[in-house]
């Protein structure tokens, strides 16, 4: 096998929450040209089917499962579902996720539980669920989506950093109990990426300059940008990687 081989995916089904619009699309496009069957998940089924349609578009073989990966239950009936109608699954992305901002000190509970649900919990359900098939098969890459704020914090997003720091150390906890069965745990993350939910901050003349004059790229990221790393930590070309968090930020991590 060259190296080129390496980051071929034909044959190989990935599983990506999260996917109907945004980092999860094209994270699951980028698998998709990659040669992969994808599997978008997310909540709203009409959303998840427009998305798989502009995929289908480009000749990517795409299916969808609406399913909520907050909820034990239903993740592991889908995932059960996906194993047992379209395939086994090689790949799992978990990109569900969301952001809710405010002071910490006047931080809602019900709000912390939401964001820990979907931020945390739903990284432990899907990857819980896949690995009992990837386990006994011996092998399986898990990507878990990040952020440059399991590293940083800014102020107002607490309890979002302290949510993508959990994923942090939950994934070098899953690959240490994991890679004994051939299984690959990474985490992929995201600086500032141009997409529909911070599109606000993109807008924000002040923000975007500071940012850009933070970030040693001196832009935005656009979600393209994404695409290389995901495929490789997808791939045998990863096949020794394990438990590595890789930034994908234009170097913010990397200066003060």
């Amino acid at each position: 096998m060259n190296i080129l081989q390496k980051f071929d995916l034909r044959g190989r089904i990935a599983l990506v929450t999260g996917s109907s619009a945004g980092i999860g699309l094209a994270l699951a496009q980028a698998l998709g040209e990659a040669g992969a069957t994808v599997v978008l998940n997310g909540r709203n089924a009409d959303k998840l089917e427009r998305a798989a349609a502009a995929l289908g578009e480009s000749g990517l073989k795409v299916h969808t499962r609406a399913f909520d990966v907050t909820s034990s239950e239903a993740t592991r009936a889908g995932v059960d579902d996906i194993e047992r109608t379209i395939g086994p699954i090689d790949i799992l992305v978990n990109n569900a996720g969301m952001q809710r901002r405010g002071p910490l000190d006047q931080f809602d509970e019900a709000t912390w539980h939401e964001l820990m649900r979907t931020n945390v919990d739903s990284v432990f359900y899907a990857s819980k669920a896949v690995a009992a098939h990837m386990i006994p098969r011996k092998r399986g890459k898990v990507i878990n989506i990040c952020s440059v704020q399991s590293e940083l914090g800014r102020p107002g997003i607490a309890p979002y950093t302290a949510s993508k720091g959990a994923v942090k150390m939950l994934t070098k906890g899953m690959a240490i109990d994991w890679g004994p069965h051939g299984i690959q745990v990474n985490g992929l993350g995201p600086g500032y990426f141009k997409t529909e939910l911070t599109q606000t901050l993109v807008d924000n003349a002040e923000f975007t300059q500071w940012l850009v004059n933070r970030t040693p790229s001196r832009r935005w990221g656009n979600v393209e940008d994404l695409a290389g790393a995901a495929v490789f930590l997808a791939s045998p070309a990863s096949d020794f990687v394990n438990g590595h968090i890789l930034y994908v930020d234009g170097g913010v991590t990397a200066t003060l």
